[in-house]
């Protein structure tokens, strides 16, 4: 017999019939009268994450909303995060409260507002997040181009499967992702290395919410767990390492200070190490070239950071 019971679903289910931890953002856009407009939003997650010439964000949203319909006017978002502190909290809730118009809804913001880092006519961002995301919405996806601005009562078929207006009150934007913009601090703890004490304080909203409050769950200081050590077998890695570059060739030494590399992995990791050595005229990977390679990496890496 199960230790659970069944709850029905019904709309807004992450909110009514879930506990759906997710971040809080503030969802820049440009209004109509060139003001920033700020929405607070949680559905808005990761979209293209690898594999592709550029990364994206989904945000979904209803459809008359100043985000939306200005997104369906400009395109340009920014996405703020802002860190735990109770009266941002506060204000992402007003700030996420429908029916008003951005000069009512800005008029006693208490966010501080600075232009960010992408060219181009864009919202400003938010001084007082830890990081931001400067996107481009993807209007080309779907068809979503041919979805237009003007509707606040809701829009009628055909909706789009996953960009656009997807639904009569609903619309989801894939955001392609132009600038991340981070604070200092924690930008340098990215690079460097992060600790219990370098985490900014990130608040996450509970998802539930009932008629009368949102819930917040406030900051708690993060702890670390150990990734288990699960070292791959040396005769996996030789076998990978002869079928990379016809041109390289990695020694038996070297093949095992790299049995820690996940399996889904070792193919790209082998692939990178292989281009490297041929810039650096390399034929032969032993220990003391995979120091250089290894090396090489990391700058690469901390450069494009």
């Amino acid at each position: 017999m199960s230790s659970f019971e069944d709850l029905r679903i019904v709309d807004n289910f992450y909110q009514t019939s879930a506990f759906f931890p997710m971040p809080t953002v503030l969802a820049g856009t440009v209004s109509e009268n060139g003001k920033t407009n700020l929405g607070a939003y949680s559905l808005c997650f990761p979209y293209y994450i690898a594999g592709k010439d550029r990364y994206a964000m989904l945000l979904e949203c209803r459809n008359s909303s100043n985000t939306a319909q200005n997104i369906l006017c400009g395109s340009k978002v920014s996405l703020n995060f802002i860190p735990d502190d109770r009266k941002y909290f506060k204000e992402a809730v007003r700030l996420g409260f429908p029916g008003e118009t951005t000069d009512e809804k800005m008029r006693d913001c208490v966010f501080t507002l600075e232009r960010g880092i992408a060219e181009g006519d864009r919202p400003l961002v938010v001084a007082e997040a830890f990081q931001v995301f400067e996107c481009t919405w993807d209007s080309e996806l779907d068809g979503a181009s041919a979805d237009k601005p003007g509707l606040s009562e809701g829009y009628d078929p055909p909706y789009r499967n996953f960009n656009g207006i997807t639904s009569r009150y609903g619309a989801h934007f894939i955001l392609n992702i132009d600038k991340i913009l981070m604070k200092k601090k924690y930008r340098d703890a990215i690079i460097n290395g992060a600790s219990a004490k370098t985490f900014p304080k990130v608040p996450v909203d509970y998802g539930y919410r009932d008629s009368t409050d949102f819930w917040c769950s406030a900051f708690r200081k993060p702890f670390a767990e150990k990734i288990p050590a699960k070292d791959g077998d040396i005769g996996t890695v030789k076998y990978a390492a002869k079928r990379v570059d016809p041109d390289i060739t990695f020694t038996d030494e070297a093949c095992a200070r790299l049995t820690k590399i996940p399996r889904i992995f070792l193919k790209l990791a082998l692939q990178q190490m292989a281009d490297i050595a041929k810039e650096e005229g390399i034929s032969v990977i032993d220990e003391a070239a995979l120091d250089i390679i290894n090396d090489k990496r990391r700058k690469e890496k901390k450069n494009k950071d």
